[in-house]
């Protein structure tokens, strides 16, 4: 083996510090932005926020917090159309969005509606079941809203309803802690003797003693507001809703009495409303069971979830979208802004800065390096919103179409059509369009929502998917509530307007928009 010394070429990228940081601050959310400023002007001295950014909010006061805007002090391009009617956007929580149903998880995707008021086929039953004292009712129920409006969490409200019981002591322990043992929907999901057990441990007479103590508790909480609070399942929390109903009428006892016994049999059954099965199992009519089943509907399967304190993140847009004239056709231009709120006015500290100059020693250099670190953060912060700024004026250029006439307007694009027209990399284009948010005339969204795959169409050009889900759930809102569209009716109708869309991706686009199938959208 002969032994030599050769010279070769190659390019190969090296990742500064620098640019590691420029593009960790580009992932970033606007919240997550602003927590890494705030640790960063925690540890580096020579980073601190310009006093113009600070003197307004001091000044600004709680007393001022919802006074409206004077003429003076309106944006000159402010949106006097749609826009108008978005105040804030706050992101709903799972709860709040209409799942589907299914026979295999119906207690935890079957969430009801709560509501007080019934259909038309329903209006004879009035309105919801009343409380146990019917005297106190309405004060009761408007107790309980305030309560939940004022975040009082649902085992505070029972303990308080539990202090005008007329208890000993053993039974007011147990109850409080049935209580203490609820989860946050309001049910009992440990057995009594579970619960004994981490009590008592392998004590078998006072595990006997604690189920009998629970037992008695258990009526006794079950006897509270909000009525169901205590169920060991959806039925036994049906049912106890059920039970308070007044049936001062013939019709309304056997109405009540059919919703309890389908709330006794499988509710599979019931999430399928699956009427001929039900009134085969209860013995009754198909023409009362439907009643039964709009009945149960409007009760709570959730009797905490009123209490439960979600925490509602507001939805702060880093992009505004404002109108900018016209062009030559009369059609309204657009333009994006960064949102002033969202960018840090940071600087470094002049006086701390000048100190260094002419320093020599260890803790010189190392000062050094901080204050090199406080420069790189403002730029790289800086080139961090010019991005975003880029990306999105091109968006608006792109997606003209969809600020005029909304989603149904909107066109097929990709990153990589983006990256090439900026001359950047579809990663960074990914980086900047994540957890970003733009405000338009029909709402805020994700930057990633204006991207998305083409369909063909019978003209030859492509339509956006986007679009494509807005025309689904048009048409879906149109149809006939006693006769609902299919997903091959959705797709054939979606082919008469020239868009192909086979029937499994009708279906795919309906559940990502939590839509229900036909036959739970089929009204009784």
């Amino acid at each position: 083996m002969k032994q030599g010394l050769s010279l070769r070429v190659s390019q190969h990228l090296a990742l500064t510090p620098q640019l590691q940081q420029s593009i960790r601050l580009l992932q970033l959310s606007t919240l997550e932005l602003s927590q890494e400023i705030d640790q960063m002007l925690d540890d580096n001295p020579f980073l601190e926020k310009e006093m113009e950014d600070l003197a307004p909010r001091e000044d600004f006061g709680l007393d001022q917090e919802n006074a409206q805007a004077t003429g003076s002090d309106a944006e000159p391009d402010s949106w006097d159309g749609p826009m108008d009617r978005i105040s804030e956007v706050r992101v709903e929580t799972a709860s709040e969005a209409a799942a589907p149903l299914d026979a295999e998880g119906v207690a935890e995707s079957w969430d009801g509606d709560g509501s007080v008021e019934f259909s038309p086929d329903d209006s004879e039953w009035g309105g919801d079941a009343p409380a146990r004292n019917n005297n106190n009712d309405d004060d009761e129920k408007a107790q309980a809203t305030e309560l939940a409006r004022n975040q009082e969490s649902l085992t505070a409200f029972l303990h308080r309803q539990a202090l005008s019981l007329r208890l000993d002591d053993t039974d007011r322990a147990a109850l409080r802690f049935l209580i203490e043992s609820l989860n946050d929907d309001g049910y009992l999901e440990d057995s009594f003797q579970t619960l004994a057990e981490s009590l008592a441990g392998d004590d078998l007479e006072q595990c006997e003693e604690l189920v009998h103590r629970f037992q008695v508790a258990l009526g006794l909480l079950q006897s509270l507001e909000p009525t169901g609070v205590g169920a060991r399942d959806l039925g036994e929390c049906l049912r106890l809703q059920l039970q308070v109903i007044a049936a001062d009428t013939e019709e309304r006892a056997q109405v009540r009495a059919c919703a309890l016994a389908i709330c006794k049999q499988p509710l599979e059954m019931l999430a399928k409303r699956d009427v001929k099965r039900l009134a085969v199992a209860v013995s009754e009519s198909e023409a009362l069971v439907k009643l039964a089943i709009a009945l149960i509907a409007r009760l709570e399967p959730k009797p905490g979830r009123r209490f439960i304190d979600v925490e509602r993140n507001v939805v702060v847009p880093d992009v505004l979208i404002l109108p900018h004239g016209v062009d030559k056709q009369g059609l309204p231009q657009f333009r994006a802004m960064l949102n002033p709120e969202v960018m840090p006015r940071l600087r470094v500290n002049d006086i701390y800065a000048n100190a260094l100059k002419g320093g020599k020693g260890d803790g010189h250099a190392g000062l050094q390096q901080r204050l090199q670190e406080a420069r790189w953060m403002i730029k790289n912060i800086q080139q961090r919103f010019d991005t975003i700024l880029r990306v999105s004026n091109a968006i608006t250029q792109r997606q003209k179409s969809f600020f005029i006439h909304g989603e149904l307007a909107m066109k097929p694009m990709v990153l990589r059509e983006i990256a090439e027209e900026l001359g950047l990399h579809e990663s960074t284009i990914s980086r900047v369009t994540t957890a970003k948010y733009m405000h338009t005339p029909y709402g805020t969204f994700e930057l990633k929502y204006f991207f998305g795959s083409g369909l063909g169409t019978d003209s030859g050009n492509n339509a956006s998917s986007t679009a494509v889900r807005a025309l689904i759930k048009q048409l879906i809102a149109s149809e006939n509530p006693k006769k609902p569209l299919s997903d091959n009716q959705l797709s054939d109708m979606l082919k008469e307007q020239g868009i192909d869309c086979a029937r499994r991706t009708v279906a795919k686009y309906r559940e990502a928009l939590r839509i229900a199938p036909t036959n739970l959208r089929k009204a009784l």
